[in-house]
């Protein structure tokens, strides 16, 4: 992912995370996005250390307002870090994946889904979210005599 995008992602997500410390939400799917952009939060200031604009984006979104200038500030230092360092950069584009898809990941051979999911199968056929290996809908045949 080209770096200005990817730190683009980041400061939104910041944003976000700024925005929802003060009205967490119960619900679980808020608590898996709040615990991405929480992590995303410690890589960030982990990295940056004690990077002004990033404090400064914190306090602004507290008091409900982002500057432009602010975010692109923070943007930029963002760019710098990861341009610096690939491994940051790669670890930010894994955290906002993992984010953008709202947690849900699944290995090989697998189904992951980031929201509801409803499989169904009527009049004698088969429904399933991953199959592995073969599927009948009716009885299995019958040896004739020349399988015997």
């Amino acid at each position: 992912m080209e770096l200005e995008l990817l730190a683009g992602y980041v400061v939104g997500y910041l944003v976000q995370k700024f925005g929802r410390v003060f009205r967490r939400a119960d619900e679980e799917v808020d608590l898996a996005i709040d615990a991405g952009m929480d992590r995303l939060h410690e890589v960030v200031a982990e990295r940056l250390g004690d990077e002004p604009a990033l404090a400064r984006l914190e306090e602004e979104t507290g008091e409900g307002r982002q500057s432009p200038r602010t975010r692109q500030r923070v943007r930029l230092a963002l760019e710098e870090a990861a341009d610096g360092d690939p491994e940051f950069a790669a670890e930010l584009e894994w955290l906002i994946d993992d984010l953008r898809s709202g947690g849900a990941q699944a290995g090989d051979h697998g189904l992951a889904a980031g929201g509801d999911v409803r499989i169904e199968a009527s009049h004698g056929g088969v429904a399933a979210g991953v199959i592995h290996g073969s599927v009948s809908t009716g009885n299995p045949p019958q040896p004739g005599p020349s399988d015997a």
